[in-house]
């Protein structure tokens, strides 16, 4: 083969090579798969296309199995919600808060078992409650009972995941139930509302799901964590323009509802639920600009009633607010 000839086929492949598709890098997120409106966004591959990613989604049934998937390097970017974010915080899991991703309110609530003889708070004493363990609605639990003058040991806590407890509660397996949704909307159909997250957060015990990601993920993936930022606000926002809007006949309520598993009629009950936070005012006291603190005292907490065996002197190393500032 002549010189001339070997470039011109050179020069041929290389362009052939520069022509063909770049492969996405596939992105493992983890979620609780709750009827939110990012799942309507998910649906719709909106994630993906703002971000390039090839994204894999895994659903997780409580803040302690992402806490161990953050911690193998199994997932790089999860929703996790505060008290375990405090919990993997302490334990050193390399991990910053980026996002809020929802207040939690009455979307996780206490709920008696008709028949149970539980009327209200007090009356759960020497009943046996359901609870994922080490998640938000075990740290609402708990700080409903340090309200109400009550201990651990007054009543029995049935640590299971939150796809478990339906079965449990329709087996007679348990009195009630602190849940988030929609499996709090399944028992509701034979319980009673009790008291909420909302209720709890005004007690001095708040609680609210974030995102997380991995440091060194976020580091290298600056400008895709923005954009993911920013899909996730204009979901939020598509809500919060006209809440009444979002009803059982929706088309983008039928299309949460397809992705969740929840049914479409009960999807705008649990939205009303949640409390979605705009881009704008992510960076308050109320949410971030003081998430920290709030992880601080969280995890305290959860020192003194002996989940966690320490917690640190600041958690500003957990958070970030690049990502706000740079999506805003």
């Amino acid at each position: 083969m002549n010189t001339k000839l070997a470039k011109i086929l050179i020069t041929a492949s290389g362009m052939a090579l520069m022509a063909l598709p770049a492969v996405a890098e596939t992105v493992i997120i983890g979620m609780f798969g709750n009827p939110t409106p990012m799942q309507a966004a998910r649906a719709e591959k909106k994630f993906e296309a703002a971000t390039g990613w090839d994204i894999e989604w895994r659903v997780f049934g409580s803040g302690t199995e992402v806490i161990a998937a953050m911690a193998s390097g199994d997932v790089q970017l999860s929703e996790l919600g505060s008290s375990p974010l405090a919990i993997g915080a302490s334990q050193g899991v390399d991990f910053k808060m980026f996002l809020v991703a929802h207040g939690l309110g009455t979307a996780e609530s206490l709920i008696a078992k008709n028949g149970s003889g539980i009327e209200k708070l007090e009356d759960i004493k020497g009943k046996r409650i359901a609870v994922p363990v080490g998640s938000t609605a075990h740290y609402s639990l708990m700080g409903a009972l340090a309200h109400s003058g009550m201990a651990e040991t007054d009543l029995t806590i049935v640590n299971l995941p939150a796809d478990q407890i339906a079965a449990a509660w329709d087996s007679g397996q348990v009195d009630g139930a602190f849940i988030w949704e929609p499996v709090q909307n399944q028992i509701l159909q034979s319980g009673t509302f009790i008291v909420g997250a909302d209720q709890t957060a005004q007690w001095g015990y708040p609680t609210f799901d974030a995102w997380v990601v991995n440091s060194d993920f976020a580091e290298a993936n600056a400008d895709a964590l923005v954009a993911f930022a920013k899909v996730m606000d204009e979901a939020n926002q598509a809500y919060l323009a006209d809440p009444a809007a979002w009803t059982a006949d929706n088309p983008t309520v039928q299309a949460i509802a397809q992705i969740t598993g929840a049914a479409a009629d009960q999807v705008p009950a649990i939205l009303k639920g949640f409390t979605f936070i705009p881009l704008a005012d992510q960076l308050s006291d109320t949410w971030m600009g003081n998430a920290a603190a709030t992880m601080k005292n969280t995890a305290d907490f959860l020192v003194k009633a002996g989940r966690i065996d320490a917690a640190a002197d600041d958690y500003s190393a957990f958070v970030t607010t690049s990502v706000i500032e740079a999506a805003k």
